[in-house]
C-alpha cells in the first residue's frame, strides 16, 4: 500500500511539473478588473515572484481602490474608472477578473476586442446562456479565457486525479464546499451587496459554492457531460441582509454508470473544501488541501498522505496564467480549462432550472 502511494505522489508531481532552468523573462503584464470580490487580495497580496506585474487595475469605486491601495500598497495613478480606459492605457497581457459575475462577459468582450487573455475568478459566468457568449468572442479572437477556483492549486485534489486508475471503475463523487455564512465570516459590504443577490451572482450558495463541485466532478470524469442534474435550494435564513437567495444547496449529477453529490452551504459551524471520490476497488478521500486517506483493494487500512505544495507554475493561479500567456503551458483539459468549465456552466446552470422548478433537468 505504501508504494501506491508513492506511485501517485510521484504521478501527481511529474503531472505539474514546472519547466526548469529557463532562461529569465519579463513578467506578464496583468490588469485586474473590478476589487469588489473578496478573493481580489489573493493577487493585491501576493509577493512579487518576477513572473507576473499589476500594470492596472478598473474600478469604478475610487474610495473602495483607495482603501485597498492604503492596505496593499498599490498605487492609485494605476487605478481607472472602466475597462475600457485601463485596457487602452495600460496594454496588459492578461487580466484577472474580481468584478460580480454578471459583469464577467462585459470584461471578456472587452479585453477579447483588443487581443488580451482573460482569467476570471470562478464560476466562469453567471449563466449558461452567458459562458456561451464568452466562449465564442474569446474564439474568435483567439485569446485565452480560463477560470480561477481556489481547489485548483490543491495537491490533494491532484492527488485523487492520478488515483482514478487505481480506484476501479468510478462510481461516485461527493464534493462539499461551504462555510457559515458570507457575513458570518466578515466579508465586505462591497462583495456582499452582489454576492446575496440573483441578479450579480446567479443565486446564493448554490453559485458561490456549488461551482467548485461542478468544475471539480467535469475534470474527474475526464470532461463528460452528465445525463441529467437535479438540485434543491433552501431559505434557512430568512432576514435581511440574506433571504434573497438561497443559503443551502444539494445537486445530485448523473452519469450512465456514476453519479456527483455536490453539497454547498452559507450554513456550516465551520469552513470547509473537501470531497470523496469512490470507484470499483477503493476511495480517496481529501481532507483539505495537502492531506487525506486511500484505501485501495481489499485491504481494511486507509492511508494516511500528506502533501507538499504542487510545483510552479502548477501551485498558483497567476503563475499559471503567466505560464499560459508565454505559450509554456497548455491549459486544455485543466481545472482552469474553458473546455471543463463550459460543462461545468452548464451543470450549474441546470441546477438553478432544477431548484426553481422542483424537477430533474435532462441533458
Amino acid at each position: 500500500m505504501i508504494s501506491l502511494i508513492a506511485i501517485v505522489f510521484a504521478l501527481t508531481f511529474q503531472a505539474s511539473a514546472s519547466v526548469s532552468d529557463t532562461p529569465e523573462v519579463e513578467p506578464v503584464r496583468i490588469g485586474v478588473v473590478g476589487l469588489v470580490h473578496g478573493h481580489v487580495g489573493w493577487i493585491l497580496g501576493r509577493e512579487a515572484d518576477g513572473d507576473v506585474e499589476m500594470v492596472g487595475i478598473a474600478e469604478a469605486d475610487y474610495d473602495l481602490a483607495l482603501r485597498l491601495s492604503d492596505r496593499y500598497g498599490f498605487d492609485m495613478k494605476i487605478v481607472y474608472p472602466t475597462v475600457e480606459e485601463m485596457l487602452d492605457a495600460t496594454q496588459p497581457d492578461a487580466i484577472t477578473v474580481f468584478s460580480n459575475i454578471y459583469d464577467h462577459l462585459s470584461a471578456t468582450i472587452a479585453a477579447a476586442h483588443r487581443g488580451i487573455h482573460v482569467m476570471v475568478e470562478k464560476p466562469l459566468a453567471i449563466s449558461f446562456d452567458h459562458a456561451k457568449k464568452m466562449k465564442s468572442v474569446a474564439d474568435s479572437a483567439g485569446i485565452q479565457l480560463l477560470t480561477n477556483y481556489e481547489t485548483s492549486w490543491y495537491p490533494s485534489v491532484h492527488y485523487v486525479k492520478n488515483a482514478l486508475p487505481s480506484l476501479g471503475d468510478l462510481r461516485k463523487i461527493v464534493v462539499r464546499d461551504g462555510h457559515s455564512g458570507p457575513i458570518e465570516i466578515g466579508v465586505g459590504p462591497e462583495f456582499s451587496s452582489w454576492l446575496l443577490t440573483e441578479e450579480k451572482n446567479g443565486g446564493g450558495a448554490i453559485t458561490d459554492f456549488g461551482c467548485y463541485g461542478a468544475n471539480l466532478i467535469t475534470w474527474l470524469t475526464g470532461g463528460k457531460r452528465p445525463i441529467s442534474v437535479t438540485a434543491v435550494t433552501q431559505i434557512f435564513k430568512p432576514d435581511p441582509p440574506y433571504g434573497q437567495v438561497d443559503d443551502e444547496a444539494t445537486i445530485i449529477v448523473t452519469y450512465p454508470f456514476s453519479q456527483g453529490i455536490i453539497q454547498a452551504s452559507w450554513n456550516w459551524p465551520f469552513s470547509r473544501k473537501d470531497m470523496d471520490v469512490y470507484g470499483t476497488n477503493g476511495y480517496v478521500y481529501t481532507v483539505n488541501q495537502t492531506d487525506g486517506t486511500i484505501r485501495i483493494g481489499e485491504s481494511k487500512l486507509e492511508e494516511f498522505y500528506d502533501l507538499s505544495q504542487l510545483d510552479a507554475p502548477h501551485h498558483d493561479p497567476f503563475a499559471f496564467l503567466a505560464a499560459v500567456v508565454r505559450g509554456e503551458v497548455d491549459p486544455e483539459g485543466s481545472l482552469s480549462s474553458l473546455s471543463i468549465n463550459m460543462i461545468a456552466m452548464e451543470i450549474l446552470d441546470a441546477a438553478i432550472r432544477s431548484a426553481k422548478s422542483g424537477t430533474t433537468i435532462q441533458l
